[in-house]
């Protein structure tokens, strides 16, 4: 790094994924001047995510119509989840029309595509982007104030009023400011993912899909073997996301590699008649924060904010998958937070707890709030071995034929359920799946 960059700037922001880039965006626009350092040869090249975002307010209110310009795959008008034992399967699917316009849809996105169109954006509007930049550690001044960044590169400390970490779940700028203790293999997932490239006729013809159309499938159960965790199908324009998630955890446990999940996950067969054909063109792992509001660390502190999933901002509510979006609402909080502090000249901890009641005004924390009870919820190990086959099972008793008299449907269930969980199992994980899922 040249002498022409160590200068100081008034926000350096690690990490050009949503959060970051967003932050960057929205100080750029505001007028401060802002650096944002990636590890990877340009954003997104290090990023990996299921591959959906969620409509999101914040993001059209930096780049108005941004779907109009955006890299966007698909519009998800379909959501489907499978209930998958090793020679069976259940679905439940929802389709809805309206998803095919903004703002009701999700998109599908591939995060190479547009990470870099959202950092060159945050250019565009005077931010300082930086590549091939891994920050190694943070710099203190004598009264323990954050004022800068180490970096690998020759002569390559850099200073700032405010340091914003949007490096990623296993954040370790965090972990160098207090701001987080050591990471526990129950509070995180781990994933891995396949893009697949298909001709765009051939995937909207296998999928039912008319124009922009798009689907998201997931799949619990045998598509990780029983392991804590689930499968993933999204459709792009001309490729196919696929990969699966399981807690790490329950990994290091059962001593299968999340690769070995992914190949096994193929072989299911109502994967691998749609993905027939394909070409693989990409492979990605990340680590991904599912510890939910438990795993909120402490989100400021002197010159320093977090922002992401380097603040362990991720929702799991079992039929879908949120982390971009409250991505990108952090990022722009932190902007805000910087702002005010910025104006006031005060970037000290005091200075900067207006980030924690912007959050909390948000859906960031709300819905985490709301949702506190599903991390745990999820750990149950029967919603990956028992009850799918009790939801197969009694899919089988209700549609096979070879039965001389039918039974109706409860008295099928209550069978089914015997003979795999006790009564008291299945109170039991009612009543948490009520605290997690169905009522506060």
């Amino acid at each position: 790094m040249s002498n022409s960059f160590i200068e100081k700037f008034d926000v350096i922001v690690v990490g050009a994924g949503p959060a970051g880039t967003t932050a960057a965006l929205d100080l750029a626009q505001g007028g401060l001047s802002v650096i944002l350092l990636e590890r990877g040869e340009e954003p997104g090249q290090k990023n990996m995510f299921g591959g959906i975002l969620h409509y999101s307010e914040t993001l059209n209110k930096l780049i108005p119509d941004f779907w109009k310009e955006a890299p966007i795959e698909r519009y998800i008008t379909r959501y489907i989840t499978t209930l998958l034992t090793s020679n069976s399967s259940v679905s439940f699917s929802f389709n809805d029309d309206e998803f095919g316009h903004p703002p009701y849809n999700g998109f599908t996105l591939l995060r190479g595509k547009f990470d870099r169109w959202y950092a060159k954006k945050a250019q565009e509007a005077g931010a300082f982007l930086v590549p091939e930049t891994t920050v190694d550690d943070l710099v203190w001044d004598k009264k323990n104030m954050i004022i800068g960044v180490k970096t690998e590169r020759e002569e390559g400390i850099l200073y700032a009023d405010l340091v914003i970490v949007a490096d990623g779940a296993n954040s370790l700028l965090a972990k160098k400011a207090t701001l987080r203790n050591c990471f526990k293999p129950a509070d995180f997932s781990v994933a891995a993912k396949e893009i697949l490239t298909l001709p765009r006729e051939i995937i909207e013809e296998r999928f039912d899909l008319i124009d922009n159309e798009g689907l998201a499938h997931l799949f619990v159960g045998e598509s990780t073997q029983g392991i804590e965790g689930g499968g993933f199908l999204y459709t792009n324009k001309a490729s196919l996301s696929i990969g699966v998630v399981a807690k790490l955890r329950a990994l290091q446990e059962s001593k299968v590699s999340i690769a070995d999940l992914l190949e096994g996950f193929k072989t299911q067969r109502c994967v691998s008649q749609v993905i027939k054909e394909a070409t693989l063109k990409e492979y990605s792992g990340h680590l991904i924060p599912e510890g939910g509001i438990n795993l909120v660390p402490q989100l400021y502190g002197d010159g320093i904010l977090l922002a992401g999933d380097a603040a362990g901002f991720l929702l799991s509510t079992g039929l879908t998958i949120e982390g971009m979006n409250f991505a990108i609402e952090s990022g722009f909080a932190a902007a805000e937070t910087a702002k005010m502090a910025k104006a006031k000249g005060d970037f000290s901890q005091h200075g900067l707890r207006f980030y924690k009641k912007l959050l909390e005004e948000s859906f960031v924390i709300k819905d985490l709030k709301t949702f506190r009870h599903a991390p745990k919820f999820f750990t149950i190990p029967s919603l990956y071995k028992e009850y799918p086959s009790i939801a197969c099972g009694v899919a089988r008793e209700i549609y096979r034929a070879d039965r001389p008299t039918k039974k109706k449907i409860l008295r099928i269930l209550r069978e089914e359920m015997k003979k795999r969980v006790s009564i008291w199992t299945l109170i039991k994980d009612f009543i948490k799946a009520g605290r997690a899922l169905l009522w506060t």
